[in-house]
């Protein structure tokens, strides 16, 4: 989410060849063409582009089919499963915002598609951003209650409460995402550049879909950031806390039986898979604060 694009990129071209890459200096020769240096350069922004569909594909892929295999065969719906279903569905919604993503970078203006839809899809995009490090979190507390406390966990952990348990996180994961409704919205980016006229006297649209001035002056953005800060480090450190656990758990009993070295390999896969996870999706959300 790109809440701090407050500059006027690519502000700016009266040239009739200033088009969609208008913020790029050779596509303009004219004198009267005036703009500031993008965010990202033409290199950069092929690269990302590369990098991103191919993510989208196979994301879409992989993202489907788990939810196909889960909800197909009912024997599969432990909470576990019920889990990465979730986080599945979670995930499927961001990479389906991904092309409106790229767009915005090769294109801040104008924004076509209205201020509701800019609030809603940054909305979505926070929201289930939140909810997959909410669920990776709580998955890997449930992982630490069926290694180190087994009895405690098939008394604690049933289908019905960890749905509700689900329901809670995507009520949560709303409720953290819904100053995002105030922050962001369509607003005139400043500048000439060329873009589509508003049908008022041939004036051009320069809106951008960004973080509002409101959002600046009134601290919100500055409390937006440090909620993010806290949805980074604290799953972090409860990521690190429980998985030392549970290897600790494990690796100090004296005789492993098959079940024991299962659970060793599933969770060490899992510590790595979520840890990284964790990561990534966090360092998302920075990307889009601080760019």
């Amino acid at each position: 989410m790109d809440l701090l694009d407050l500059g006027e990129v690519g502000s700016g071209c009266e040239d009739e060849n200033c088009g969609l890459a208008s913020a790029f200096p050779e596509n303009c020769s004219n004198q009267a063409c005036q703009w500031e240096e993008p965010v990202f350069g033409l290199i950069e922004l092929v690269c990302v582009t590369v990098i991103y569909i191919p993510l989208m594909l196979f994301g879409l892929l992989g993202n489907i089919l788990t939810i196909l295999v889960v909800w197909l065969r009912p024997h599969m719906r432990s909470s576990t499963y019920l889990y990465l279903s979730s986080m599945a569905v979670s995930d499927l919604l961001i990479l389906l915002l991904l092309p409106l993503d790229l767009y915005k970078l090769w294109r801040p203006r104008p924004w076509p598609l209205g201020d509701l839809a800019c609030k809603l899809t940054m909305f979505l995009s926070e929201c289930c951003t939140f909810c997959t490090i909410l669920h990776i979190t709580f998955l890997s507390l449930e992982r630490y209650l069926a290694v180190c406390w087994p009895i405690t966990a098939k008394t604690l952990v049933t289908r019905r409460r960890t749905r509700a348990l689900i329901g809670c996180l995507w009520l949560g994961a709303a409720v953290s995402a819904a100053p995002v409704l105030v922050m962001v919205g369509a607003e005139d980016g400043g500048g000439r550049e060329e873009g589509v006229a508003s049908g008022q006297g041939g004036e051009i649209d320069n809106r951008e879909c960004r973080c509002t001035h409101y959002a600046v002056s009134s601290g919100l953005l500055s409390a937006m950031m440090i909620l993010s800060n806290l949805y980074f480090l604290i799953p972090l450190c409860i990521l690190g806390l429980v998985y030392s656990l549970i290897g600790r758990t494990l690796w100090l009993r004296p005789q492993s039986s098959r079940r024991d070295q299962s659970h060793r390999h599933t969770v060490k896969m899992l510590g790595e898979k979520h840890t990284l996870r964790c990561v990534l999706t966090t360092s998302y959300t920075y990307i889009y604060i601080y760019t």
